[in-house]
């Protein structure tokens, strides 16, 4: 798709959105788009117009000399880089058509990677037009029946699915910072398909779950016949203060009669907040602390070379935990937060039998480069282990308005060749901002 088509597209979508807002305020003049009480009592013809923007001045402190570490945004970038960067900007419509009915409009600009990040791209690479500056796509579009039996809904369209956006992400409260767990593996946070939402206590919400199938290309159109089945089951426990949660997913990724390669995650949380009440968790205020954790079984994913010749394909297990607290030290001003990921992308190891491993999950076979001049070559080590680490304070002069000074640092180490270790760090002030919606930082 050519510059001119991708803008021509952006302006169509921007201005259909804007007549659609029009519409629906002058169909309905007592409704403003922002009446967040209209739109949560379902009125007809009710609306909300909501955004919420984070970004960062960040410093590249150390640079790891393989230049590992995937699609993350610091990979390839080099020591001793600052840069201002927009991570994230999301303008979004929520609308009521009916009691019964609402739709979902979200346009998200986000990820925009310079060229050599990651270090086997040799263009820029994201959310970008094709002279690299960053553009709107369209996130989520559904629509959703309320109560289609009583307790559920059905939505259809573009999804936010059950992987983590509805509860995970939220307790932990600051995506302004880093993604999830499983997000950073690319879990699907959007899918386009069908899903039921429901709860089996409508009168106090504390058990739900989350079912959906889906494409499993999230915005991009599906390119095979196999289709990304998700489940997630929830209970609030303790007048809400403690949050139980158990996440599956599903797809084939080839099919053949001589290869048959799937993923299948499993994946839990556990988290507390002292500032719940009866009808919510507030993480956002008093003191939470999670723990987040998945297995992502990689069927005949691995091509392991053997030491005596040839080739075996392997089964193969990745994994990650995230321990992670936040919590006040000025009440409504000033809060703290830390966080702990470990993520293990191979557990078949053995430097006994084979000499080196190939990944064929996207994600989960992040290589090694090493640079000369302009030039990245791969090194082929997909095995190295990661730590991830982030602290910082969350500095609020204003309802939905944040300045987060925090430090972001990832560690690698080899499974094979040795104790081959190196790290990644940066330094940064992010800043976060909301409007229309009830948001502190992706939080409830």
């Amino acid at each position: 798709m050519t510059m001119k088509t991708r803008t021509k597209k952006l302006l169509i979508a921007i201005f259909s959105l804007i007549i659609f807002l029009s519409a629906a305020n002058m169909a309905s003049a007592q409704y403003l788009w922002n009446d967040t009480t209209a739109f949560k009592a379902g009125e007809a013809n009710s609306g909300r117009l909501w955004g919420y923007t984070f970004g960062d001045f960040a410093y590249k402190g150390h640079s790891d000399s393989l230049n590992r570490g995937g699609s993350n945004q610091y990979t390839g970038i080099p020591q001793s880089r600052t840069t201002f960067q927009f991570r994230r900007i999301y303008l979004g419509y929520d609308y009521n058509i009916s009691k019964k009915f609402s739709a979902e409009l979200l346009l998200a600009a986000e990820d925009n990677f310079p060229a050599g990040n990651p270090p086997s791209s040799s263009a820029a690479s994201g959310d970008e037009l094709l002279n690299n500056k960053l553009s709107f796509y369209i996130k989520l579009a559904n629509v959703r029946w309320k109560n289609i039996w009583k307790g559920t809904d059905l939505i259809v369209g573009q999804i936010g699915t059950p992987a983590f956006p509805a509860l995970s992400e939220k307790v932990w409260s600051y995506r302004s910072i880093e993604r999830t767990v499983a997000d950073i593996r690319r879990t699907p946070s959007y899918d386009m398909g069908a899903s039921l939402q429901g709860v089996f206590d409508p009168a106090t919400k504390n058990v739900g779950y989350n079912l959906m199938v889906a494409n499993g290309s999230s915005a991009k159109p599906e390119s095979d016949n196999f289709k990304w089945f998700y489940g997630d089951i929830y209970a609030y426990l303790f007048q809400k203060h403690i949050v139980l949660d158990l996440y599956a997913d599903y797809e084939r990724l080839n099919w053949t009669s001589s290869w048959h390669h799937s993923r299948s995650m499993v994946k839990g949380f556990i988290a507390w907040n002292s500032s719940a009440t009866a009808k919510t968790m507030n993480p956002g205020t008093g003191y939470t602390i999670g723990v987040e954790g998945f297995v992502n079984n990689l069927k005949n994913d691995l091509v392991a070379a053997k030491i005596s010749g040839g080739n075996d394909t392997l089964t193969n297990a990745a994994s990650a935990i995230s321990m992670y607290i936040h919590g006040d030290i000025v009440p409504g001003k000033l809060r703290f937060f830390a966080r702990l990921d470990l993520f293990n992308p191979m557990n078949k190891v053995d430097n006994t039998t084979y000499t080196g491993y190939k990944g064929n999950t996207g994600n989960y076979n992040d290589n090694s480069y090493t640079l000369s001049g302009s030039t990245y070559t791969a090194t082929g080590d997909e095995t190295y282990k990661q730590t991830f680490v982030t602290a910082g304070l969350d500095f609020k002069p204003a309802p939905r308005v944040h300045f987060m000074p925090n430090i972001w640092y990832n560690s690698y180490k080899s499974q094979i060749g040795g104790n081959n270790q190196g790290h990644d760090v940066v330094y940064r002030i992010t800043f976060f901002y909301a409007f229309g919606k009830n948001y502190d930082n992706g939080g409830f």
